[in-house]
């Protein structure tokens, strides 16, 4: 039998390490479906929403720095796909999209499906183009991966269904698609010294490491030692400078916690390594600031700088540990590790139980999960509060990975992302903490969890609000939260409905049996936690008074929202009674 067009994909993917696409069989797949099932190298993930798709391949690139695939059908079934892809672009993520289409005497007639990717996708994709012959599609296959590779980011191949269909041609020309080893970028001599000058002239130094410091961990912690300089890390970076950091001090930004906001603000010179953390107020206003990253745009896009260095962060932080002044005081230093440990005292007293009957908290949930889980668990964390109880009650210990929608911040992220990071591993615990509105836009997909034999464990914080969003709105200044409420939903029973193992708690009595239970469960499982909805994340840094005017004046507000106000800060946070 003649190899086909999609026979010649299926055997490039293969060549190029694909081991699994994510997707959603439709019609203008027919072709490639029929040519998965005529090579078993490459298996195909059922998944119920294009965007589950787009958000696994991007877990499963992030996790292997490999090359992910995820597929769509002509018209709605690949537009479902930008949710994921934009993630996939914000987190340079190396993935290959495949776009079904229309086939090629239908484009343009306005027929039934009829989109455009090529033009639709055009700000979340490194390379797209729409292929109309045979001889052309290996040629543009090959370069979009090696774009999304080299790029990392999103490379898509626009494939027709009836050019999908049709005979291969033997002589097309194939393009190498194995992996690029991208050069090592080092700084030159002249910016080393100057850099190490700027630190011995500082008295006080502070760093901010974002994941661009993956795999020089060692060698960002080595100089701070030797600099006294306080460590603080993004959310991304949790899972790479939380642990074995004797001069880590937290997080900064909204989700902060700990020291960080005083010691990145309070320094006389910040170096930024590795990161283009946007949040401007978290920043210094004033140019003493270095920036070092691969990426030569980052350099200065948040904030002016004394001195931006395009090179690998460990290659410089090697290059600069002779050149630093061994004896400086360490002043700065110790009062930021006192500062910080009084914040994490402060932020664990919610873990204190009040009593066995209280209102499940869920700061005392997300330590209680993180106690019983696996030290190489993988966790995929939703967009909202689930996010701030990670930030700051998930402990980053061994060899734990942290994956969300940290630099895209999109809502139900957690279940599609598991999916992925389970499929990559299918011997590592992966834990899902899913807010209960993330869990709705893609509830379907627990169907997905049980086809695929994918035993993921699926968190939900269940307190019937839209909580991150709620907050927001009153920081604003609006009265009464609008479009914020969620009917209350027995997730455990939905869970139940679709096969899946479910455990309901709503008491700190209920949590460690649970927990438990629900950790050693053989296939995928569900804990349902209808959490306090009265605790309050305050930003970092803030006192009780300062909290009541993050809620924006409660004079201002109805009788009815000042009062949920004063509940949320006082009986959402009982620490300021005991």
């Amino acid at each position: 039998m003649q190899k086909t067009v999609s026979d010649q994909v299926v055997e490039m993917l293969a060549a190029a390490g694909v081991r699994r696409i994510y997707g959603m069989a439709g019609d203008s797949l027919h072709p490639l479906m029929e040519a998965l099932q005529r090579d078993s190298r490459i298996r195909w993930v059922h998944v119920r929403h294009e965007e589950t798709a787009a958000f696994a391949a991007s877990a499963e690139a992030q996790l292997s720095g490999e090359l992910a695939v995820c597929c769509g059908s002509s018209g709605p079934g690949n537009m479902h796909l930008i949710n994921g892809l934009y993630d996939a672009s914000r987190s340079a993520a190396p993935v290959l999209a495949l776009a079904a289409h229309l086939p090629t005497l239908q484009i343009g007639s306005h027929y039934l499906h009829e989109t455009h990717p090529t033009f639709f996708f055009r700000e979340c994709v490194a390379y797209c183009e729409l292929t109309s012959r045979p001889r052309q599609v290996p040629m543009v296959l090959a370069e979009a991966i090696r774009t999304a590779r080299g790029r990392k980011g999103v490379g898509m191949l626009v494939l027709p269904g009836d050019v999908a269909a049709m005979a291969g041609v033997d002589d097309a020309v194939e393009a190498p698609v194995l992996p690029p080893v991208p050069p090592v970028q080092r700084a030159v001599e002249p910016q080393l010294r100057r850099m190490a000058a700027l630190l011995n002239g500082a008295a006080r130094v502070s760093f901010l490491c974002g994941i661009g410091c993956a795999g020089a961990e060692r060698d960002i912690v080595a100089l701070a030692e030797r600099l006294h300089a306080p460590v603080a890390y993004t959310l991304r970076a949790k899972d790479l400078l939380e642990k074995d950091n004797p001069n880590a001090v937290g997080m900064t930004g909204l989700l902060g916690w700990g020291a960080a906001v005083h010691a990145v603000l309070d320094c006389d010179v910040l170096v930024m390594w590795g990161t283009d953390f946007p949040y401007r107020d978290f920043l210094p206003r004033r140019g003493r600031v270095i920036q070092v990253d691969t990426n030569a745009a980052a350099l200065g896009r948040r904030v002016p700088l004394l001195q931006g260095i395009q090179a690998d962060t460990g290659e410089v932080a090697r290059a600069l540990l002779p050149l630093v002044n061994l004896y400086r005081p360490d002043d700065f230093l110790r009062s930021m590790l006192t500062y910080h440990a009084r914040e994490v005292a402060a932020i664990s007293q919610p873990l204190r139980v009040v009593d066995e009957d209280a209102p499940l908290r869920p700061e005392l949930l997300t330590r209680l999960v993180s106690d019983h889980a696996e030290p190489d668990a993988i966790f995929t964390v939703d967009s909202g509060t689930p996010d701030i109880w990670c930030a700051r009650y998930l402990q980053a210990i061994d060899t734990r990975r942290i994956l969300g929608s940290f630099n895209y911040g999109s809502m139900g992220c957690a279940l599609a992302m598991a999916i992925g990071a389970k499929s990559l591993y299918p011997r590592r615990q992966v834990i899902a903490l899913c807010g209960d509105g993330g869990i709705s836009m893609l509830t379907g997909d627990l169907l997905t969890l049980m086809q695929e034999g994918l035993a993921v464990k699926i968190l939900v914080y269940n307190n019937s609000e839209l909580d991150y969003v709620a907050l927001e709105q009153l920081k604003s200044g609006i009265r009464n939260p609008v479009g914020t409420h969620l009917r209350s939903t027995n997730f455990a029973a939905v869970a139940r409905a679709m096969g899946l193992q479910a455990w309901r708690i709503s008491r700190v009595n209920e949590a460690i049996p649970a927990i438990k239970a629900w950790l050693a469960a053989e296939g995928p499982a569900l804990l349902d936690a209808a959490v306090d909805r009265h605790a309050l994340p305050l930003p970092p840094g803030l006192t009780f008074m300062q909290g009541l005017g993050y809620c924006k004046g409660l004079g201002e507000q109805s009788s009815h929202a000042a009062l949920d106000s004063v509940k949320r800060l006082l009986f959402g946070n009982r620490h300021f009674f005991s």
